[in-house]
């Protein structure tokens, strides 16, 4: 029975990053070779499909170097999928799989534009539409190009009252990152991971104390 879990368990992890990296990637290169770089749609009053490019983790943030970002993002991939493999061969619930499953296929999804996209793609502009090129002779090398970010959601757009040091009269938006489905998938994730299984996150310090321990 337990080895029919695993497999089963295994089998949905399987299906679910697979489906969320296509996901992805389909928006992601419907965007770029139909998009100029920041060329805008508006769907709603609350919600644009913008194109927008960067070098950092999620949502635009930047906190290193582009290459040795890269090297992190491929550090902690390898490092969940390992987890993953530890967790189906323990007592676990499918929604656990289901959470970390969507972590690293969200992690997964951005680590390939950085990886391929500068080898396949010609840069994208203002001006003009970014289109494929013969492998290897795009804008940018391995590990070095950017992530596509597409949705943006201005539920809030108004200014600082005048009272306010420094922001008065300047104006405000809320919510005002663009990001990307993989960097929805990391976040929806994270945050079930925190709400919901507090006790897995435990077992996955005491996990990592014991693999430094053997090292």
């Amino acid at each position: 029975m337990k080895t029919n879990k695993i497999l089963s368990d295994g089998v949905l992890a399987f299906i679910l990053i697979t489906a969320i990296l296509l996901i992805d990637q389909v928006i992601k290169i419907e965007v770029k070779t139909h998009f100029s770089l920041g060329e805008s749609v508006h769907i709603t009053d609350w919600f644009y499909i913008s194109f927008v490019e960067n070098n950092g983790m999620a949502y635009g943030m930047t906190f290193f170097n582009k290459l040795v970002l890269s090297l992190f993002r491929l550090v902690a991939i390898t490092a969940i999928g390992w987890y993953i493999r530890q967790v189906l061969k323990q007592k676990h619930t499918t929604g656990y799989i289901v959470v970390l499953s969507m972590i690293l296929a969200g992690a997964v999804g951005n680590i390939l534009d950085s990886m391929f996209y500068g080898l396949i793609f010609n840069a994208s502009t203002p001006f003009s539409v970014a289109g494929f090129v013969p492998f290897g002779t795009g804008y940018a090398s391995f590990l070095q190009g950017k992530v596509v970010d597409m949705f943006y959601f201005p539920m809030i757009v108004t200014t600082y009252p005048s009272w306010v040091p420094f922001k008065g009269g300047e104006e405000f938006i809320f919510f005002s990152p663009v990001f990307n489905f993989a960097d929805a998938c990391i976040s929806v994730g994270i945050v079930l991971f925190f709400l919901f299984y507090r006790q897995e996150m435990e077992q996955l310090s005491d996990t990592i104390k014991r693999a430094l321990k053997r090292k």
